[in-house]
């Protein structure tokens, strides 16, 4: 991959700089109970997810608020069905990112990661907010009827190390995000085994809690029963300048394709941010489920930077003081 220029005028004069980033994450961030501080004590996020979630239920029959806050269900079990967990954090995002506008933080530019393309595309305009999430449910019936089973592997080394035959052989590069932190997607019949030889090799690494091979060839069944839905519903210009992680550069209209292209094509985060760092400094703020993206900045971005990182929600109890202290700084 060639390195990436996130420049040109017309996209990028209506960008302040320095900016403000929201960053939308994709799947593998979810957890059960993610957002439940939030919904518990912010009327702006529990009014979105509330309303989000009856747009899931007359579309799928299904409510997720009532899987995603189930009482019998901690924050350390699995959360891997993709009917539920797709919708889950498309409304996450989108009312973590209106709880910051409302309280006046808003953002110059979005940054969307993989399905988190969607709620970025909601949230500057490109999307009617109810035809992303229907778009998302039904990326996800699909992906469960035609999609062949499998997972993700997060590992935790140079990128260099997907040439050796038993990862390129068996997997897919799913994503580079950092010098030393690539994905690798496959089939579910090679993930036992890749795990073992990333053991044998004593690498770190960490499968996602997906049930699908996303970024790869084995998830292509799925394309043409999505791409009839969304031939259905209409995008338009937006009013806040995107950027899509597996093109590295700022979109100024959505292609037929573009909602299967961002689940489907290699995630290009380390490139799509060093294109942004020529343009900076940031002020990058992780609206996701988990402060994922977040972290990975920490690693990934260049020494001497005057961006900043912000995280709100994570596993970890901080949700109201991290979104107090974002929104103070606003």
């Amino acid at each position: 991959m060639g390195a990436i220029v996130i420049d040109g005028p017309a996209q990028m004069n209506a960008v302040r700089q320095p900016g403000t980033v929201f960053m939308f994450s994709g799947q593998g961030s979810q957890y059960f109970h993610m957002g439940r501080a939030l919904y518990d004590a912010n009327g702006t996020f529990r009014d979105w997810m509330n309303r989000l979630d009856d747009v899931v239920r007359q579309t799928s029959g299904q409510s997720v608020l009532a899987a995603l806050y189930s009482e019998g269900k901690s924050k350390g079990d699995s959360f891997d069905r993709t009917s539920l967990t797709h919708p889950a954090i498309f409304m996450v995002e989108v009312a973590l990112a209106r709880a910051l506008m409302q309280a006046g933080v808003t953002p110059s530019l979005v940054l969307g990661v993989s399905m988190g393309s969607f709620a970025a595309a909601a949230v500057s305009g490109f999307l009617d907010v109810e035809d992303a999430l229907r778009a998302v449910v039904h990326q996800a019936l699909a992906l469960e009827e035609w999609a062949e089973p499998g997972g993700m592997t997060a590992v935790l080394a140079d990128p260099a190390l997907f040439a050796k035959s038993f990862l390129s052989a068996r997997s897919e590069l799913a994503a580079v995000n950092f010098a030393s932190h690539f994905v690798v997607t496959a089939r579910q019949t090679e993930l036992a085994g890749i795990g073992a030889d990333l053991r044998r090799y004593e690498v770190n690494h960490q499968q996602l809690p997906v049930t699908f091979p996303f970024h790869s060839q084995w998830i292509d069944g799925a394309r043409a029963p999505f791409q009839t839905f969304m031939r259905s519903i209409g995008t338009r210009p937006g009013h806040v300048p995107m950027v899509c992680s597996d093109q590295g550069t700022v979109v100024s209209q959505l292609s037929e394709s573009y909602f299967w292209d961002v689940v489907r094509k290699p995630i290009r985060f380390r490139e799509t941010i060093a294109g942004l760092e020529r343009q900076g400094p940031w002020r990058y703020i992780d609206v996701g489920p988990a402060g994922t993206l977040a972290t990975f900045l920490k690693y990934g971005l260049p020494s001497g930077t005057a961006s900043t990182v912000s995280a709100i929600l994570t596993p970890f109890g901080t949700d109201l003081k991290n979104l107090a202290t974002v929104s103070a700084g606003h």
